[in-house]
């Protein structure tokens, strides 16, 4: 697997794409703080399918650029 890297490491390194990790460390809020990159790149749903390909049993992508104000999340 790949590097395990702090959240602001990640931020610096990947610019603007989706960062799938594994093993995230979270805090009580479940922002992550650090985790193993698996895959990083421009692609959201790439992103998506890679964490289904690896079944990993605990992952988190981030996405380290700026996210457009109009953006709806649906959880």
């Amino acid at each position: 697997m790949g590097e395990r890297l702090t959240n602001a490491e990640i931020q610096s390194r990947f610019d603007s794409e989706y960062v799938l990790l594994a093993d995230p460390e979270t805090d009580d809020n479940l922002e992550v703080l650090a985790g193993t990159v698996v895959h990083h790149g421009k692609d959201h749903g790439e992103a998506w399918r890679k964490a289904a390909e690896l079944r990993l049993q605990r992952s988190a992508v981030l996405y380290t650029g700026k996210l457009p104000e109009d953006i709806v999340f649906v959880f």
